[in-house]
């Protein structure tokens, strides 16, 4: 007959007719126990499925050695080389990673929050949604004392640390080089205005056109998803206007690349017609024709400062007085935006 019951030390020390305590030392290798009986006691238990439960010792002794990770969505590069950078120093350090997509939801962002505060993990790295707008549903985290660490969309909170990249910087210098190619009508593609990624790549364009004398007019930023579906949209809303922009800076490739495709479609020449920034340097920016101008945003090393900081604060290693760590992007230039050989 068959059993669903969990097999315990106890029964592998019945098998054997030992202690359950002998069992124990044995299943964690402890040195006083003979070699032949640490043997004996791991073959059987193998035979008899027994599985470890290592939550409840972490329990008891205070962690899981599990990080919680909440971040927007899982389909883009930027997302798959974050997660490939937490997932090396985490293992390395021997922690476990628990994944949550809010999909731009604060309703289920909350609700990740709450699942991973009941899984009782150790820390938690967060990437925020663009729907939330202040961080009172992290509060049950704070008064645990369990850190955060956000990353690349970020809010300032005393408890907190940020790891981002100077996305005013970024978007200044993109919107810089436009002009230097000669663009003088320059829009920019931004996201929710909620989220700092956005808001600062907004302002960094705007102070870019107004420090070169240029007019920052009431339709130069368009908000949308930022997605293939969304670059769609806007082409074809930008082609039913009288004259088109001589210059566009998207807030990321897939819009960007969108764009480009669309207005090429209609007969538009890219870059003679119109120059195209992009922004994140997905490997679709450097197969779409031409290649695409975008900044290099360092997702794999994001990963793994964010991951390091958490787990130095975790075990007490982690200066209070830093609360920002900015990581270096650059501006990676091809032909989408190259007028000037």
């Amino acid at each position: 007959m068959t059993t669903n019951r969990d097999i315990t030390i106890y029964d592998i020390a019945k098998a054997l007719n030992i202690s359950a305590s002998t069992v124990s030392r044995g299943l964690k290798n402890h040195p006083h126990v003979r070699k032949e009986v640490k043997q004996k006691i791991l073959l059987t238990a193998s035979k008899m499925g027994y599985q470890q439960n290592k939550f409840a010792s972490n329990l008891r002794q205070k962690h899981t050695l599990t990080i919680g990770v909440v971040l927007q969505t899982l389909d883009s590069y930027f997302t798959a080389k974050v997660i490939s950078g937490m997932e090396k120093i985490a293992n390395d350090a021997g922690y476990n990673l628990i994944i949550s997509q809010s999909q731009e939801s604060l309703k289920k962002e909350s609700a990740s929050i709450a699942t991973m505060f009941n899984t009782r993990v150790d820390g938690l790295l967060v990437s925020l949604s663009n729907e939330t707008r202040d961080l009172d549903h992290f509060n049950v985290l704070f008064k645990k004392g369990i850190p955060v660490v956000f990353f690349d969309r970020v809010m300032d909170h005393p408890k907190c640390k940020c790891v981002l990249i100077n996305n005013f910087k970024a978007g200044y210098e993109a919107t810089s080089h436009l002009i230097s190619q000669g663009c003088k009508n320059i829009i920019h593609l931004g996201g929710s205005q909620n989220r700092n990624v956005y808001v600062d790549r907004y302002k960094g364009y705007k102070h870019a056109m107004i420090d070169h004398g240029l007019e920052v007019g009431k339709k130069s930023l368009i908000l949308s998803d930022l997605n293939h579906t969304a670059g769609m949209t806007i082409a074809h809303e930008l082609l039913q206007e009288k004259k088109l922009p001589d210059g566009i800076f998207a807030g990321n490739d897939a819009t960007a690349v969108s764009i480009i495709c669309e207005l090429k479609k209609a007969g538009v020449r890219i870059p003679e017609d119109v120059c195209v920034v992009g922004f994140n340097d997905d490997p679709i920016s450097r197969v779409v024709e031409p290649n695409l101008t975008t900044i290099h945003y360092p997702g794999r090393e994001m990963g793994e400062m964010a991951t390091s900081t958490l787990i130095n604060t975790l075990k007490g290693k982690q200066s209070d007085l830093l609360n920002s760590i900015v990581l270096n992007h650059s501006l990676i230039i091809r032909e989408s935006s190259m007028r000037i050989k």
